[in-house]
């Protein structure tokens, strides 16, 4: 689909679009379709940050969506950067270079409108929500292991020219976006500084005890916090949970890197594990689990973690020359940390969802009182261990034997 811009004067000066004005801003300045009469569009944002925009020719079937970002958060009104726009259409093109397979084509990027114009993926579902309904998808570990490892090595300087990388970290830099996570994840989960914290009721002695008053745990999220912060690694997506991901059963796209900016590779991958415990968890907790559900999403967390490392390895010795990064004891050591970083990152962000005011669906699934604080238990013990014994744990195997551990205690 070929852009052909009409510089519209309408266009030339940000404003918020409604439905009508983006049917106009289609055909007029963006010349997608021929005629706005033939145009069905439907919001179909989730109505947080931005607006989100599905429009489809309905003679043809030819669709597009498009995401405007306003300079006032949709939830709550407060201001947040506009740029935040600008960034995700630029990760979006350069992921398209590196793995096109798993992000949305993007058409246009409007720079006074703050619009962004891309592939329509309506034959890909949200993920949490299919695995909320306990789909499986025997595909899910080998494509989203391609997409890290194609995205995240590829853009660190062990393979970008130094003087490229650090242009890409100035223009990259995403302040605003940066400070939430460092609020949400790891700072107001282990001290509720700001009263926003949301405990169920039964479970405050425990969080109290386990996250507010645990010294050591709290000794290594300022670690994990630190690196986050400081860590200028590779372009990461900043906010990869399984409701940024959309699939079916022949792939996956992976959406809204609003977050992005250059940190730690560890804490993307750390994303995608995290948010697979959630699933897996509320079913072990039923009376009557789903057997099959249960094995595939231990098997996925395994094979997330393993072929992730693998092919992480494979990425390494094909594309980094520079002689000192090809010894191996420092490849090893580098793979290491990682890898020990994305279990962290695992465990603060399981953390984060279950004492903080961003909670997901999961836990809120499992009707009886009862069930619902055990499982929060287990999943706080769970993000602990991952804290804790992320340097010991190697393999995806050990993983899966941590939680099993964990359930009989």
């Amino acid at each position: 689909m070929q852009v052909r811009l009409a510089k519209n004067p309408r266009y030339q000066k940000h404003f918020l679009m409604d439905q009508a004005a983006i049917a106009d801003y289609v055909v007029n300045e963006l010349q997608l379709f021929p005629s706005i009469e033939e145009l069905s569009v439907a919001e179909i944002g989730d109505g947080n940050i931005n607006y989100v925009f599905r429009i489809m020719n309905q003679r043809t079937g030819e669709s597009v969506v498009i995401k405007q970002a306003d300079k006032l958060l949709r939830s709550s009104g407060r201001p947040l950067s506009i740029d935040r726009s600008r960034i995700e259409a630029e990760i979006l093109l350069w992921q398209n270079e590196l793995a096109p397979d798993y992000v949305p084509k993007v058409y246009h990027f409007d720079p006074q409108m703050y619009a962004l114009t891309m592939e329509d993926i309506s034959t890909y579902h949200n993920m949490r929500y299919q695995l909320i309904d306990q789909q499986v998808f025997p595909h899910f570990s080998e494509e989203i292991s391609d997409y890290l490892a194609e995205t995240l090595l590829p853009t660190t300087d062990l393979i970008l020219a130094r003087d490229v990388k650090k242009q890409k970290v100035r223009d990259f830099i995403n302040s605003e976006m940066s400070d939430i996570s460092e609020d949400l994840v790891f700072t107001e989960p282990y001290n509720n500084y700001k009263q926003r914290n949301i405990i169920t009721p039964g479970n405050q002695e425990f969080v109290a005890e386990n996250l507010y008053q645990n010294a050591p745990l709290q000794t290594e999220v300022a670690w994990l916090r630190n690196n986050f912060m400081n860590n200028a690694q590779a372009l990461i997506h900043g906010d990869l949970h399984t409701g940024s991901i959309f699939i079916n059963q022949t792939g996956l796209k992976v959406i809204d890197p609003e977050f992005a900016f250059y940190g730690p590779i560890g804490y993307d991958i750390g994303n995608v594990l995290a948010h697979l415990y959630f699933p897996m968890v509320e079913n072990m907790l039923k009376k009557q689990s789903n057997q099959a559900f249960d094995q595939w999403s231990q098997s996925a967390i395994q094979e997330v973690y393993d072929k992730t490392r693998a092919k992480f390895e494979a990425i390494y010795d094909q594309q980094v020359d520079c002689s000192l990064y090809r010894n191996e004891a420092f490849e090893q050591s580098m793979l290491d940390a990682i890898f020990a970083d994305a279990l962290g990152y695992a465990g603060t962000e399981i953390i984060r969802r279950v004492v903080g005011d961003s909670k997901v669906k999961e836990l809120s699934l499992l009707t009886q009182t009862e069930a619902q604080l055990k499982m929060e238990r287990l999943l706080i013990k769970i993000g602990i261990q991952l804290i804790i014994d992320r340097r010991k744990i190697t393999s995806g195997q050990q993983l899966i034997q941590h939680v099993n551990e964990l359930k009989e205690r």
